[in-house]
């Protein structure tokens, strides 16, 4: 565990230091709600959500953004880049290769919460977004979420050639995947076909499992379920196919 420890405060320092990966892990998010927070029209009721605002479904939103841009973009580059020689060289070392993949899925989850928290905090003191009310739920599909988005991250690095090729697929995934979170319209004013579409990807699933706390309601069982599906079927194929050289 000191070990551990030691790798992952080395991880979180590593990307601390890299200004753009830090710029968008830690800050964006947040930028992002201020922007839409200061959109009069958003911070209104609107009969389309039921009464709800959009600036409301936002910090969910936000807060999936992080681990999409974290799980889908910096881990697969990092690991992929990893592979190309330094585990190959920590594997002559008493440190286990398998702690520097789980120090750097902890820092990024790390790194994930605080940006998180600091959307939350600010969509409540500048916009009056409600905290969730189900906060034990929240809990729980924001980490099902990153579990299952981490998952598909490590299956793209178990792929990958080289760090750079790692950050162009999982860019090319990220698009997608925010769009189904209702990144660019809100998932709640889907058609229906698009949203039971939505309801099967992992940050479709996960928007809708965040958005059920943050309303006072435990995350679905179809969400719960599709989110352990991700973790289980693409940590597994990661697991088989990750190579340390």
């Amino acid at each position: 565990m000191r070990v551990f420890r030691k790798l992952t405060m080395t991880e979180l320092r590593l990307l601390v230091r890299e200004p753009v990966s830090a710029f968008f892990s830690f800050l964006f998010p947040t930028i992002l709600v201020v922007i839409l927070g200061s959109i009069p029209s958003f911070r209104t009721p609107s009969d389309d959500l039921g009464g709800g605002r959009v600036i409301d479904l936002y910090i969910g939103i936000a807060a999936l953004l992080t681990l999409a841009m974290l799980g889908l973009q910096v881990v697969p580059m990092v690991l992929a880049t990893y592979r190309e020689g330094i585990l190959r060289r920590l594997a002559t070392t008493p440190v286990r290769p398998i702690l520097l993949l789980a120090a750097q899925l902890a820092a990024a989850l790390i790194v994930a919460v605080v940006s998180t928290s600091l959307a939350i905090a600010v969509g409540r003191i500048a916009f009056d977004v409600a905290l969730p009310s189900q906060f034990a739920g929240f809990v729980l599909a924001y980490l099902l979420s990153a579990l299952g988005v981490f998952a598909i991250g490590l299956f793209i690095a178990a792929l990958a050639p080289t760090g750079k090729a790692g950050n162009s697929i999982g860019t090319l995934l990220f698009f997608p995947s925010m769009f189904f979170a209702g990144l660019w319209t809100p998932r709640e004013v889907f058609p229906e076909v698009l949203k039971r579409v939505s309801d099967f990807t992992p940050l479709g699933a996960g928007e809708r499992a965040v958005h059920e706390a943050m309303t006072g309601h435990w995350p679905n069982a179809l969400s719960a379920t599709v989110l352990v599906g991700y973790l289980v079927v693409f940590g597994v194929a990661a697991a088989r196919l990750f190579r340390w050289s």
